[in-house]
């Protein structure tokens, strides 16, 4: 979701909560991935799962990542600023996440700080954060991006 004009490194401030959206989870879409991806038994087997830890079917970590990622991409990041990231730090998955389970996220602006190499970028320091239909936290991660800053 672009607004008119884009939001440079400059237009982003501390403390302030970016809603990233909602997204659901179905049976089949959690086999499907975890079978291409993290091919566990309590992914992509419902009855074998019954038997696990997780007492049922549960989706893989990295695809509640993955999904998470969808949505900050369709509704945070500016296409026009965004420069990329060097990566996430402290990815923590919390709760399982079930089929008919829908999660709800956001991003904080933790902090930022303006490249000294590249005058033409700044880094954000992110903190994401999951919930399920229940308000119980699912996800968290520290992300960093970087972000063009606004042309003189």
């Amino acid at each position: 979701m672009q607004s008119e004009s884009p939001r440079y490194w400059e237009d982003y401030e501390v403390g302030a909560k970016y809603p990233l959206g909602s997204t659901g989870f179905t049976a089949d879409e959690i086999v499907d991935f975890a079978r291409q991806f993290d091919p566990q038994s309590f992914h992509v087997d419902a009855e074998a799962a019954k038997g696990s830890l997780f007492g049922g079917l549960i989706a893989s970590g990295w695809h509640v990542a993955a999904k998470l990622m969808r949505l900050f991409v369709d509704n945070y990041i500016d296409k026009r600023t965004a420069l990329g990231s060097p990566g996430l730090d402290e990815l923590r998955w919390l709760k399982p996440v079930r089929p008919g389970d829908t999660l709800t996220a956001w991003v904080e602006c933790a902090a930022k700080v303006p490249s000294q190499s590249r005058p033409t970028l700044g880094v954000i320091h992110e903190h994401w954060t999951a919930t399920n239909q229940k308000g119980e936290l699912v996800m968290t991660a520290k992300g960093i991006n970087m972000v063009r800053r606004r042309p003189a």
